[in-house]
Protein backbone atom coordinates (compact mmCIF):
# COMPACT_ATOMS: atom_id res chain seq x y z
CA UNK A 1 0.00 0.00 0.00
CA UNK A 2 0.93 3.47 -0.37
CA UNK A 3 3.38 5.55 2.27
CA UNK A 4 1.62 7.65 4.32
CA UNK A 5 3.80 10.65 4.37
CA UNK A 6 2.13 13.26 5.57
CA UNK A 7 3.42 15.50 3.24
CA UNK A 8 1.99 18.38 0.91
CA UNK A 9 1.84 16.32 -1.85
CA UNK A 10 -0.18 13.96 0.09
CA UNK A 11 -2.56 16.39 2.18
CA UNK A 12 -5.48 15.68 -0.07
CA UNK A 13 -7.81 13.03 0.60
CA UNK A 14 -6.53 9.74 -1.13
CA UNK A 15 -9.60 9.17 -3.22
CA UNK A 16 -9.24 12.38 -4.98
CA UNK A 17 -5.63 11.66 -5.65
CA UNK A 18 -7.23 8.18 -7.30
CA UNK A 19 -9.10 10.17 -9.39
CA UNK A 20 -6.43 12.26 -10.23
CA UNK A 21 -4.71 9.45 -11.48
CA UNK A 22 -7.51 7.85 -13.29
CA UNK A 23 -8.05 10.84 -15.48
CA UNK A 24 -4.93 11.74 -16.20
CA UNK A 25 -4.93 15.47 -14.94
CA UNK A 26 -2.67 16.87 -11.92
CA UNK A 27 -4.47 18.95 -9.41
CA UNK A 28 -5.58 22.21 -10.26
CA UNK A 29 -4.75 25.68 -9.13
CA UNK A 30 -6.22 26.47 -5.50
CA UNK A 31 -8.03 29.52 -6.27
CA UNK A 32 -9.69 28.09 -8.96
CA UNK A 33 -10.51 24.87 -6.82
CA UNK A 34 -11.58 27.55 -4.26
CA UNK A 35 -13.49 29.84 -6.25
CA UNK A 36 -16.95 31.24 -4.48
CA UNK A 37 -19.33 30.72 -7.56
CA UNK A 38 -18.61 26.77 -6.96
CA UNK A 39 -21.80 25.97 -5.36
CA UNK A 40 -23.25 27.29 -8.79
CA UNK A 41 -20.85 25.38 -10.80
CA UNK A 42 -22.14 21.70 -12.89
CA UNK A 43 -20.65 18.89 -11.00
CA UNK A 44 -17.45 16.89 -12.58
CA UNK A 45 -18.32 14.75 -15.05
CA UNK A 46 -18.06 10.88 -14.09
CA UNK A 47 -14.75 9.62 -14.42
CA UNK A 48 -13.71 6.32 -15.73
CA UNK A 49 -13.38 3.64 -13.29
CA UNK A 50 -9.71 2.90 -12.00
CA UNK A 51 -8.67 -0.61 -13.08
CA UNK A 52 -9.46 -2.75 -10.74
CA UNK A 53 -11.83 -1.16 -9.07
CA UNK A 54 -15.52 -2.15 -8.52
CA UNK A 55 -17.73 -4.26 -10.74
CA UNK A 56 -20.89 -2.15 -12.08
CA UNK A 57 -23.39 -4.30 -10.15
CA UNK A 58 -20.98 -4.38 -6.71
CA UNK A 59 -23.42 -1.52 -5.22
CA UNK A 60 -26.34 0.66 -5.47
CA UNK A 61 -26.53 4.37 -5.07
CA UNK A 62 -26.86 5.01 -1.73
CA UNK A 63 -28.22 8.26 0.82
CA UNK A 64 -24.72 10.89 0.89
CA UNK A 65 -22.51 9.02 -1.22
CA UNK A 66 -22.87 6.91 -4.56
CA UNK A 67 -21.82 3.22 -4.93
CA UNK A 68 -21.36 3.10 -8.65
CA UNK A 69 -17.76 3.27 -8.77
CA UNK A 70 -17.54 6.45 -11.83
CA UNK A 71 -20.49 7.98 -9.79
CA UNK A 72 -18.51 7.27 -6.64
CA UNK A 73 -15.04 8.87 -8.10
CA UNK A 74 -17.11 12.03 -9.77
CA UNK A 75 -18.96 12.13 -5.79
CA UNK A 76 -15.13 12.41 -4.66
CA UNK A 77 -14.17 14.71 -6.65
CA UNK A 78 -16.85 17.26 -6.26
CA UNK A 79 -16.25 16.29 -2.35
CA UNK A 80 -12.59 17.03 -2.30
CA UNK A 81 -13.21 20.45 -4.22
CA UNK A 82 -15.41 21.79 -0.95
CA UNK A 83 -12.96 20.69 1.63
CA UNK A 84 -10.21 22.62 -0.64
CA UNK A 85 -13.19 25.69 -1.08
CA UNK A 86 -12.76 25.43 2.69
CA UNK A 87 -9.35 25.12 3.55
CA UNK A 88 -8.36 27.77 1.07
CA UNK A 89 -10.40 30.40 2.30
CA UNK A 90 -7.57 33.37 3.35
CA UNK A 91 -7.53 33.40 7.43
CA UNK A 92 -7.77 36.92 8.68
CA UNK A 93 -9.31 38.49 5.69
CA UNK A 94 -11.12 41.83 6.79
CA UNK A 95 -14.64 41.49 7.81
CA UNK A 96 -13.78 37.55 8.86
CA UNK A 97 -13.01 35.63 12.14
CA UNK A 98 -9.64 33.17 12.06
CA UNK A 99 -10.80 30.06 11.49
CA UNK A 100 -9.52 27.22 14.82
CA UNK A 101 -7.12 25.55 13.64
CA UNK A 102 -8.64 21.88 12.84
CA UNK A 103 -7.74 19.36 15.85
CA UNK A 104 -5.86 16.08 15.38
CA UNK A 105 -9.08 14.30 15.17
CA UNK A 106 -9.68 16.11 11.77
CA UNK A 107 -6.37 15.90 10.17
CA UNK A 108 -5.93 12.43 10.48
CA UNK A 109 -9.32 11.81 9.47
CA UNK A 110 -9.01 8.72 5.96
CA UNK A 111 -10.47 9.67 2.85
CA UNK A 112 -13.65 7.76 1.62
CA UNK A 113 -13.73 4.42 1.11
CA UNK A 114 -14.44 3.05 -2.50
CA UNK A 115 -17.47 0.58 -2.18
CA UNK A 116 -17.24 -2.94 -1.22
CA UNK A 117 -16.13 -5.28 -3.61
CA UNK A 118 -17.35 -9.19 -3.29
CA UNK A 119 -13.50 -10.43 -3.28
CA UNK A 120 -13.44 -8.50 -0.02
CA UNK A 121 -17.02 -10.05 1.61
CA UNK A 122 -15.72 -13.82 0.42
CA UNK A 123 -12.14 -12.58 2.24
CA UNK A 124 -13.97 -11.64 5.35
CA UNK A 125 -16.33 -14.95 5.61
CA UNK A 126 -13.63 -17.16 4.78
CA UNK A 127 -11.49 -15.84 7.83
CA UNK A 128 -14.41 -16.15 10.01
CA UNK A 129 -14.86 -19.74 9.53
CA UNK A 130 -10.93 -20.04 9.31
CA UNK A 131 -11.09 -18.76 12.84
CA UNK A 132 -13.98 -20.58 14.35
CA UNK A 133 -12.11 -24.25 12.52
CA UNK A 134 -8.87 -23.58 13.66
CA UNK A 135 -8.68 -21.69 16.50
CA UNK A 136 -10.64 -23.46 19.07
CA UNK A 137 -8.42 -25.83 20.14
CA UNK A 138 -5.57 -24.06 20.29
CA UNK A 139 -2.95 -21.70 18.03
CA UNK A 140 -0.40 -23.13 15.91
CA UNK A 141 -0.46 -23.21 12.16
CA UNK A 142 -4.08 -22.31 12.29
CA UNK A 143 -3.28 -18.82 13.50
CA UNK A 144 -1.47 -17.84 9.85
CA UNK A 145 -3.95 -20.13 8.44
CA UNK A 146 -7.07 -18.08 9.75
CA UNK A 147 -5.05 -14.48 9.34
CA UNK A 148 -4.19 -15.21 5.86
CA UNK A 149 -7.99 -14.34 4.21
CA UNK A 150 -7.79 -11.00 6.23
CA UNK A 151 -4.80 -10.28 4.40
CA UNK A 152 -6.54 -11.13 1.17
CA UNK A 153 -9.66 -8.80 2.11
CA UNK A 154 -7.30 -5.94 2.97
CA UNK A 155 -5.38 -6.57 -0.75
CA UNK A 156 -8.33 -6.25 -2.46
CA UNK A 157 -9.65 -3.31 -0.49
CA UNK A 158 -6.52 -1.37 -0.89
CA UNK A 159 -6.52 -2.70 -4.73
CA UNK A 160 -9.94 -0.26 -5.11
CA UNK A 161 -8.71 2.30 -3.51
CA UNK A 162 -6.11 2.44 -6.21
CA UNK A 163 -3.36 2.39 -2.98
CA UNK A 164 0.04 0.35 -4.14
CA UNK A 165 2.79 -1.11 -2.46
CA UNK A 166 5.53 0.44 -1.56
CA UNK A 167 8.66 -1.35 -0.67
CA UNK A 168 8.73 -0.47 3.05
CA UNK A 169 4.87 -1.95 2.76
CA UNK A 170 6.28 -5.48 1.41
CA UNK A 171 8.71 -5.25 4.26
CA UNK A 172 6.09 -5.07 6.78
CA UNK A 173 3.90 -7.75 5.37
CA UNK A 174 6.63 -10.70 5.26
CA UNK A 175 7.61 -9.74 8.30
CA UNK A 176 3.98 -9.52 9.94
CA UNK A 177 3.37 -13.07 8.71
CA UNK A 178 6.10 -14.15 9.83
CA UNK A 179 6.16 -13.40 13.30
CA UNK A 180 2.48 -15.31 12.96
CA UNK A 181 4.78 -18.25 11.89
CA UNK A 182 5.97 -18.22 15.21
CA UNK A 183 3.28 -20.09 16.75
CA UNK A 184 3.58 -22.67 14.29
CA UNK A 185 7.01 -23.52 15.69
CA UNK A 186 6.58 -23.20 19.14
CA UNK A 187 5.12 -24.17 22.11
CA UNK A 188 6.03 -21.36 24.74
CA UNK A 189 3.17 -18.88 25.54
CA UNK A 190 5.64 -15.88 26.14
CA UNK A 191 7.36 -15.57 22.72
CA UNK A 192 3.91 -16.50 21.24
CA UNK A 193 2.38 -13.41 22.63
CA UNK A 194 5.15 -11.39 21.61
CA UNK A 195 5.06 -12.41 18.49
CA UNK A 196 1.26 -11.93 17.76
CA UNK A 197 1.85 -8.29 19.54
CA UNK A 198 4.24 -7.52 17.09
CA UNK A 199 2.24 -8.76 14.42
CA UNK A 200 -0.62 -6.67 15.19
CA UNK A 201 2.06 -3.77 14.99
CA UNK A 202 4.00 -4.28 11.41
CA UNK A 203 0.28 -5.11 10.02
CA UNK A 204 -0.61 -1.64 11.31
CA UNK A 205 2.51 -0.01 9.85
CA UNK A 206 1.79 -1.82 5.93
CA UNK A 207 -1.79 -0.73 6.27
CA UNK A 208 -1.41 2.67 7.45
CA UNK A 209 1.80 3.28 5.63
CA UNK A 210 3.26 5.70 8.12
CA UNK A 211 6.61 6.70 8.52
CA UNK A 212 6.85 9.68 11.36
CA UNK A 213 7.22 8.87 15.17
CA UNK A 214 3.25 9.09 15.48
CA UNK A 215 2.51 7.13 12.63
CA UNK A 216 4.58 4.31 14.48
CA UNK A 217 3.04 4.50 17.55
CA UNK A 218 -0.43 5.35 16.94
CA UNK A 219 -0.71 3.33 13.82
CA UNK A 220 -2.00 0.34 15.95
CA UNK A 221 -4.74 2.53 17.54
CA UNK A 222 -6.17 2.88 13.59
CA UNK A 223 -7.45 -0.53 14.14
CA UNK A 224 -10.08 0.46 16.96
CA UNK A 225 -11.52 3.46 14.68
CA UNK A 226 -11.80 0.49 11.27
CA UNK A 227 -13.58 -1.81 13.57
CA UNK A 228 -16.55 0.39 13.97
CA UNK A 229 -16.64 2.09 10.35
CA UNK A 230 -15.44 -0.56 8.99
CA UNK A 231 -18.53 -2.10 9.89
CA UNK A 232 -21.12 -0.14 8.90
CA UNK A 233 -18.53 -0.27 5.79
CA UNK A 234 -19.58 -3.72 5.05
CA UNK A 235 -22.88 -3.59 5.63
CA UNK A 236 -23.49 -0.83 3.25
CA UNK A 237 -21.78 -3.05 0.90
CA UNK A 238 -24.06 -6.26 1.74
CA UNK A 239 -26.90 -4.33 1.68
CA UNK A 240 -26.33 -3.00 -1.57
CA UNK A 241 -26.24 -6.61 -2.98
CA UNK A 242 -29.61 -7.49 -1.95
CA UNK A 243 -31.19 -6.87 -5.40
CA UNK A 244 -29.20 -8.64 -7.22
CA UNK A 245 -31.00 -11.21 -9.33
CA UNK A 246 -31.04 -14.91 -8.99
CA UNK A 247 -29.41 -15.50 -11.96
CA UNK A 248 -26.43 -14.45 -10.21
CA UNK A 249 -26.19 -16.01 -7.38
CA UNK A 250 -28.02 -19.05 -7.69
CA UNK A 251 -25.53 -21.01 -10.02
CA UNK A 252 -23.03 -20.19 -7.70
CA UNK A 253 -25.08 -21.59 -4.75
CA UNK A 254 -25.67 -25.03 -6.86
CA UNK A 255 -21.63 -25.29 -7.56
CA UNK A 256 -20.77 -25.51 -4.27
CA UNK A 257 -23.80 -27.74 -2.71
CA UNK A 258 -22.85 -30.02 -5.05
CA UNK A 259 -19.36 -29.66 -4.38
CA UNK A 260 -19.77 -30.45 -1.24
CA UNK A 261 -22.57 -33.03 -1.55
CA UNK A 262 -19.27 -34.92 -3.84
CA UNK A 263 -16.62 -34.40 -0.90
CA UNK A 264 -19.15 -35.90 1.54
CA UNK A 265 -20.52 -38.80 -0.67
CA UNK A 266 -16.68 -40.21 -2.30
CA UNK A 267 -14.76 -39.27 1.56
CA UNK A 268 -16.71 -41.55 3.08
CA UNK A 269 -16.73 -43.97 0.62
CA UNK A 270 -12.84 -43.93 0.50
CA UNK A 271 -12.99 -43.54 4.30
CA UNK A 272 -14.61 -46.82 4.99
CA UNK A 273 -12.75 -48.31 2.47
CA UNK A 274 -8.87 -47.78 3.56
CA UNK A 275 -8.20 -47.26 7.63
CA UNK A 276 -5.11 -45.24 6.81
CA UNK A 277 -7.24 -42.99 4.59
CA UNK A 278 -9.93 -42.46 7.55
CA UNK A 279 -6.83 -41.41 9.76
CA UNK A 280 -5.40 -38.87 7.65
CA UNK A 281 -8.84 -37.54 6.85
CA UNK A 282 -9.88 -37.76 10.25
CA UNK A 283 -6.72 -35.52 11.31
CA UNK A 284 -7.07 -32.80 8.56
CA UNK A 285 -11.12 -31.85 9.49
CA UNK A 286 -11.60 -30.22 12.69
CA UNK A 287 -13.87 -31.48 14.89
CA UNK A 288 -16.70 -29.73 16.09
CA UNK A 289 -19.34 -30.50 18.61
CA UNK A 290 -22.30 -28.76 20.20
CA UNK A 291 -20.59 -28.14 22.94
CA UNK A 292 -17.80 -26.09 21.05
CA UNK A 293 -20.77 -24.30 19.47
CA UNK A 294 -20.64 -20.53 21.39
CA UNK A 295 -16.53 -20.70 21.50
CA UNK A 296 -16.70 -20.80 17.68
CA UNK A 297 -19.14 -18.38 17.23
CA UNK A 298 -17.36 -16.12 19.53
CA UNK A 299 -14.05 -17.03 17.16
CA UNK A 300 -16.10 -16.56 13.97
CA UNK A 301 -16.97 -12.86 14.95
CA UNK A 302 -13.50 -12.15 16.13
CA UNK A 303 -12.39 -13.43 13.06
CA UNK A 304 -14.75 -11.96 10.43
CA UNK A 305 -14.34 -8.34 12.74
CA UNK A 306 -10.33 -8.06 12.37
CA UNK A 307 -10.83 -8.88 8.67
CA UNK A 308 -13.52 -5.90 8.06
CA UNK A 309 -10.90 -3.80 10.18
CA UNK A 310 -7.95 -4.89 8.08
CA UNK A 311 -10.03 -4.03 4.83
CA UNK A 312 -11.41 -1.05 6.07
CA UNK A 313 -7.74 0.23 7.25
CA UNK A 314 -6.41 -0.46 3.46
CA UNK A 315 -9.48 0.80 2.18
CA UNK A 316 -9.13 4.15 3.73
CA UNK A 317 -6.61 4.44 6.66
CA UNK A 318 -6.26 6.96 9.02
CA UNK A 319 -3.18 9.48 8.56
CA UNK A 320 -1.30 9.68 11.26
CA UNK A 321 1.79 10.91 9.66
CA UNK A 322 -0.45 14.28 9.44
CA UNK A 323 0.15 14.94 12.99
CA UNK A 324 3.10 17.22 13.48
CA UNK A 325 5.30 17.31 16.82
CA UNK A 326 6.62 20.83 16.96
CA UNK A 327 10.23 20.88 18.41
CA UNK A 328 10.95 22.56 21.14
CA UNK A 329 12.51 26.10 22.05
CA UNK A 330 16.10 25.79 20.93
CA UNK A 331 18.81 26.60 24.26
CA UNK A 332 21.92 28.32 23.58
CA UNK A 333 24.58 25.87 23.66
CA UNK A 334 25.60 26.55 27.24
CA UNK A 335 22.66 25.86 28.37
CA UNK A 336 22.04 22.95 26.11
CA UNK A 337 25.94 21.31 26.78
CA UNK A 338 26.72 21.70 29.99
CA UNK A 339 24.94 19.19 31.43
CA UNK A 340 25.06 16.33 28.66
CA UNK A 341 28.85 17.09 29.06
CA UNK A 342 29.04 16.42 32.55
CA UNK A 343 26.60 13.38 32.18
CA UNK A 344 29.35 12.49 29.93
CA UNK A 345 32.29 12.66 32.07
CA UNK A 346 30.36 10.65 34.93
CA UNK A 347 29.55 8.03 32.01
CA UNK A 348 33.32 7.82 31.43
CA UNK A 349 34.15 7.83 34.88
CA UNK A 350 31.75 4.95 35.20
CA UNK A 351 32.70 2.78 32.28
CA UNK A 352 36.55 2.61 33.24
CA UNK A 353 35.79 1.16 36.54
CA UNK A 354 33.26 -1.40 34.45
CA UNK A 355 36.47 -2.42 32.15
CA UNK A 356 38.68 -2.35 35.83
CA UNK A 357 36.17 -4.50 37.69
CA UNK A 358 34.45 -7.13 35.02
CA UNK A 359 37.16 -7.70 32.68
CA UNK A 360 40.34 -8.05 35.08
CA UNK A 361 41.94 -6.31 38.28
CA UNK A 362 38.49 -6.67 40.39
CA UNK A 363 39.93 -8.94 43.40
CA UNK A 364 40.47 -5.89 45.07
CA UNK A 365 37.32 -4.71 44.55
CA UNK A 366 35.31 -7.80 45.78
CA UNK A 367 37.54 -7.99 48.76
CA UNK A 368 36.51 -4.48 49.53
CA UNK A 369 32.81 -5.09 49.36
CA UNK A 370 32.43 -8.40 50.20
CA UNK A 371 30.66 -9.95 47.84
CA UNK A 372 31.01 -12.48 45.76
CA UNK A 373 31.81 -12.38 41.59
CA UNK A 374 28.37 -13.56 41.35
CA UNK A 375 26.69 -11.29 43.98
CA UNK A 376 28.67 -8.22 42.67
CA UNK A 377 27.04 -8.73 39.05
CA UNK A 378 23.62 -9.58 40.31
CA UNK A 379 23.65 -6.13 42.02
CA UNK A 380 24.17 -3.64 39.36
CA UNK A 381 22.83 -5.55 36.36
CA UNK A 382 19.19 -4.05 36.70
CA UNK A 383 20.47 -0.38 37.47
CA UNK A 384 22.54 -0.99 34.06
CA UNK A 385 19.49 -1.60 32.64
CA UNK A 386 17.48 1.63 33.61
CA UNK A 387 20.34 3.49 32.92
CA UNK A 388 20.07 2.64 29.49
CA UNK A 389 16.40 3.33 29.07
CA UNK A 390 16.69 6.85 31.28
CA UNK A 391 19.73 7.56 28.62
CA UNK A 392 17.75 6.72 25.59
CA UNK A 393 15.42 9.50 27.26
CA UNK A 394 17.71 11.81 28.06
CA UNK A 395 18.54 12.02 24.04
CA UNK A 396 14.77 12.23 22.92
CA UNK A 397 14.54 15.25 24.91
CA UNK A 398 18.14 16.94 24.40
CA UNK A 399 16.82 16.44 20.57
CA UNK A 400 13.88 18.25 21.07
CA UNK A 401 15.64 21.42 22.69
CA UNK A 402 19.31 21.00 20.81
CA UNK A 403 20.62 24.60 19.43
CA UNK A 404 20.14 24.09 16.13
CA UNK A 405 21.06 27.83 14.49
CA UNK A 406 23.40 26.76 11.84
CA UNK A 407 26.19 24.18 10.99
CA UNK A 408 28.46 24.86 14.36
CA UNK A 409 24.99 23.93 16.02
CA UNK A 410 24.57 21.02 14.18
CA UNK A 411 28.28 19.57 14.56
CA UNK A 412 27.62 20.69 18.49
CA UNK A 413 24.77 18.46 18.92
CA UNK A 414 26.45 15.24 17.31
CA UNK A 415 29.73 15.62 18.97
CA UNK A 416 27.62 15.38 22.59
CA UNK A 417 24.79 12.91 21.98
CA UNK A 418 27.22 10.61 19.85
CA UNK A 419 29.89 10.46 23.17
CA UNK A 420 27.09 9.94 24.76
CA UNK A 421 25.84 6.97 22.78
CA UNK A 422 29.01 5.43 22.65
CA UNK A 423 29.60 5.25 25.97
CA UNK A 424 26.19 3.94 26.70
CA UNK A 425 27.16 0.73 24.30
CA UNK A 426 29.81 0.74 26.95
CA UNK A 427 27.56 0.43 29.95
CA UNK A 428 25.46 -1.85 27.95
CA UNK A 429 28.28 -4.43 27.09
CA UNK A 430 28.98 -4.08 31.17
CA UNK A 431 24.92 -4.64 31.58
CA UNK A 432 25.59 -7.96 29.67
CA UNK A 433 28.92 -9.11 31.32
CA UNK A 434 26.97 -9.01 34.67
CA UNK A 435 24.06 -11.07 33.40
CA UNK A 436 26.30 -13.77 31.39
CA UNK A 437 28.38 -13.79 35.27
CA UNK A 438 25.01 -14.18 37.05
CA UNK A 439 23.64 -17.36 34.54
CA UNK A 440 27.04 -18.90 34.98
CA UNK A 441 26.55 -19.17 38.93
CA UNK A 442 23.35 -19.76 39.03
CA UNK A 443 21.52 -20.53 35.53
CA UNK A 444 19.86 -19.13 33.28
CA UNK A 445 15.69 -18.04 33.26
CA UNK A 446 13.08 -16.72 31.41
CA UNK A 447 13.17 -13.34 33.39
CA UNK A 448 17.47 -13.66 32.54
CA UNK A 449 17.17 -14.35 29.19
CA UNK A 450 13.72 -11.89 28.56
CA UNK A 451 15.87 -8.89 29.97
CA UNK A 452 19.46 -9.64 28.15
CA UNK A 453 17.54 -9.65 25.20
CA UNK A 454 15.93 -6.41 25.64
CA UNK A 455 19.08 -4.92 26.81
CA UNK A 456 20.60 -6.10 23.62
CA UNK A 457 17.69 -4.58 21.52
CA UNK A 458 18.01 -0.80 23.18
CA UNK A 459 22.15 -1.23 22.30
CA UNK A 460 20.62 -2.01 18.62
CA UNK A 461 18.78 0.94 19.03
CA UNK A 462 21.59 3.38 20.73
CA UNK A 463 23.39 1.96 17.74
CA UNK A 464 20.76 3.27 15.15
CA UNK A 465 20.41 6.91 17.11
CA UNK A 466 23.86 7.07 16.33
CA UNK A 467 23.37 6.36 12.29
CA UNK A 468 20.81 8.65 12.07
CA UNK A 469 22.97 11.48 13.53
CA UNK A 470 25.37 10.69 10.59
CA UNK A 471 22.95 10.20 7.56
CA UNK A 472 20.18 11.78 8.55
CA UNK A 473 16.98 10.28 10.55
CA UNK A 474 14.38 10.66 8.21
CA UNK A 475 14.46 6.52 8.15
CA UNK A 476 14.82 6.32 11.94
CA UNK A 477 11.09 5.40 13.42
CA UNK A 478 10.38 2.32 10.77
CA UNK A 479 14.53 1.24 11.68
CA UNK A 480 13.36 1.25 15.68
CA UNK A 481 10.23 -0.13 14.90
CA UNK A 482 11.37 -2.91 12.08
CA UNK A 483 14.55 -3.94 14.80
CA UNK A 484 11.82 -4.26 17.49
CA UNK A 485 9.90 -6.96 15.30
CA UNK A 486 12.89 -8.30 14.12
CA UNK A 487 14.08 -8.90 17.70
CA UNK A 488 10.71 -10.27 18.54
CA UNK A 489 11.35 -12.69 15.54
CA UNK A 490 14.60 -13.91 16.28
CA UNK A 491 13.81 -14.28 19.91
CA UNK A 492 10.68 -16.49 18.99
CA UNK A 493 12.58 -18.76 16.40
CA UNK A 494 15.43 -19.20 18.53
CA UNK A 495 13.22 -21.20 21.26
CA UNK A 496 13.83 -19.55 24.49
CA UNK A 497 12.58 -22.34 26.75
CA UNK A 498 14.76 -24.39 24.79
CA UNK A 499 17.87 -22.30 25.36
CA UNK A 500 17.57 -22.67 29.20
CA UNK A 501 17.14 -26.17 29.18
CA UNK A 502 20.23 -26.62 26.79
CA UNK A 503 22.20 -23.65 29.45
CA UNK A 504 20.96 -25.72 32.56
CA UNK A 505 22.13 -28.95 30.94
CA UNK A 506 25.33 -27.92 29.68
CA UNK A 507 26.04 -26.25 33.61
CA UNK A 508 24.87 -29.60 35.20
CA UNK A 509 27.43 -31.49 32.54
CA UNK A 510 30.20 -29.29 33.87
CA UNK A 511 29.76 -28.78 37.14
CA UNK A 512 26.63 -31.34 38.77
CA UNK A 513 24.51 -28.42 39.48
CA UNK A 514 20.59 -28.13 38.36
CA UNK A 515 17.23 -27.08 39.62
CA UNK A 516 15.22 -29.58 38.94
CA UNK A 517 11.96 -27.59 40.40
CA UNK A 518 12.03 -24.73 37.35
CA UNK A 519 11.97 -27.31 34.72
CA UNK A 520 8.37 -27.92 35.42
CA UNK A 521 7.07 -24.57 33.96
CA UNK A 522 8.72 -24.98 31.25
CA UNK A 523 7.06 -25.55 28.08
CA UNK A 524 7.44 -28.74 25.88
CA UNK A 525 10.26 -26.78 23.45
CA UNK A 526 12.79 -27.46 26.48
CA UNK A 527 12.10 -30.78 25.46
CA UNK A 528 14.74 -31.97 23.43
CA UNK A 529 17.77 -30.29 25.93
CA UNK A 530 15.94 -32.00 28.90
CA UNK A 531 15.98 -35.86 27.30
CA UNK A 532 20.22 -34.90 27.39
CA UNK A 533 19.96 -35.94 31.32
CA UNK A 534 20.57 -38.88 32.80
CA UNK A 535 18.04 -41.00 34.49
CA UNK A 536 16.56 -40.25 37.01
CA UNK A 537 17.13 -36.84 36.95
CA UNK A 538 15.66 -36.91 33.27
CA UNK A 539 12.17 -38.12 34.32
CA UNK A 540 11.66 -35.87 36.88
CA UNK A 541 12.45 -32.38 35.05
CA UNK A 542 10.15 -33.81 31.92
CA UNK A 543 7.06 -34.81 34.50
CA UNK A 544 5.57 -31.01 34.58
CA UNK A 545 5.86 -30.75 30.56
CA UNK A 546 4.74 -34.56 30.28
CA UNK A 547 2.28 -34.07 32.92
CA UNK A 548 0.77 -30.90 30.71
CA UNK A 549 0.46 -32.44 27.76
CA UNK A 550 -1.19 -35.46 28.78
CA UNK A 551 -4.49 -33.67 30.45
CA UNK A 552 -4.18 -31.70 27.16
CA UNK A 553 -4.76 -35.07 25.57
CA UNK A 554 -4.74 -35.15 21.47
CA UNK A 555 -4.05 -32.01 19.80
CA UNK A 556 -5.19 -31.62 16.40
CA UNK A 557 -2.01 -30.72 13.67
CA UNK A 558 -3.77 -27.36 12.87
CA UNK A 559 -3.28 -26.34 17.04
CA UNK A 560 -0.07 -28.18 17.56
CA UNK A 561 3.16 -26.46 17.35
CA UNK A 562 6.40 -28.09 15.98
CA UNK A 563 7.99 -27.72 19.63
CA UNK A 564 5.04 -29.88 21.12
CA UNK A 565 5.19 -32.43 18.33
CA UNK A 566 8.91 -33.29 19.09
CA UNK A 567 8.22 -33.47 22.94
CA UNK A 568 5.18 -35.77 21.99
CA UNK A 569 7.66 -37.89 19.97
CA UNK A 570 10.72 -37.91 22.32
CA UNK A 571 7.93 -39.20 24.92
CA UNK A 572 6.24 -41.53 23.17
CA UNK A 573 9.61 -43.00 22.32
CA UNK A 574 11.23 -42.76 25.98
CA UNK A 575 7.91 -42.21 28.54
CA UNK A 576 8.90 -40.78 32.06
CA UNK A 577 9.64 -43.61 34.71
CA UNK A 578 11.17 -42.25 38.30
CA UNK A 579 8.02 -42.50 40.62
CA UNK A 580 6.90 -39.34 42.62
CA UNK A 581 9.21 -40.33 45.83
CA UNK A 582 12.05 -40.27 43.41
CA UNK A 583 11.78 -37.17 42.14
CA UNK A 584 10.31 -35.44 45.40
CA UNK A 585 14.03 -36.34 47.13
CA UNK A 586 15.85 -34.72 44.29
CA UNK A 587 13.94 -31.31 44.70
CA UNK A 588 11.36 -31.32 41.54
CA UNK A 589 8.63 -30.32 43.64
CA UNK A 590 9.78 -27.56 45.64
CA UNK A 591 9.02 -24.05 45.12
CA UNK A 592 11.09 -21.71 43.51
CA UNK A 593 11.35 -17.73 43.34
CA UNK A 594 12.87 -16.52 40.05
CA UNK A 595 15.11 -13.80 39.23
Amino acid sequence: MSENTGGAHEARPEAAANAEAVTGDSPKDPAAASAPAQAAAPAPAPAPAPAGGPSSDAARPQPGAPADAAAWTAWQQQQHQQRQQQQQRPWGAPGAHSPVKPSWATVVRPAEAAPVRTATLVAVLASGLAAALLLADGMGSGLLLAVAPAVVAAYVAARAAGRTARPWTLAWVIGCLALLAVPALRDSAWPVTLAILAAVLLGALALHGSRTWPGVFLSPLGFADSTVSGIAWMLKGLRSRAGIGKDRWLPVAKAAAVAVALLVLFGALFASADAAFADLLGGLIPDVSVEDGPIRFMLFVLGAVIAVAAARTAAAPLRWDRIEVAPGKPRSRVEWALPLVVLNLLFAGFNAVQLAVLFGGYDKVLDSTGLTYAEYARQGFWQLLWATLLTLAVIALALRWAPRSGAGDRRLVRIVLGSLCALTLVVVAAALRRMDLYVDAYGLTRLRVSVAAMELWLGLVIVLIMAAGVFGARWLPRAVAGSAAAAVLAFGLLSPDGMIAERNVARFEKDRKIDLAYFQSLSADAVPALDRLPEPRRSCALRGINDDMARAGDVPWYAMSMGEYRAREILRERPVTASYEVCSRLGTFGSRAEY
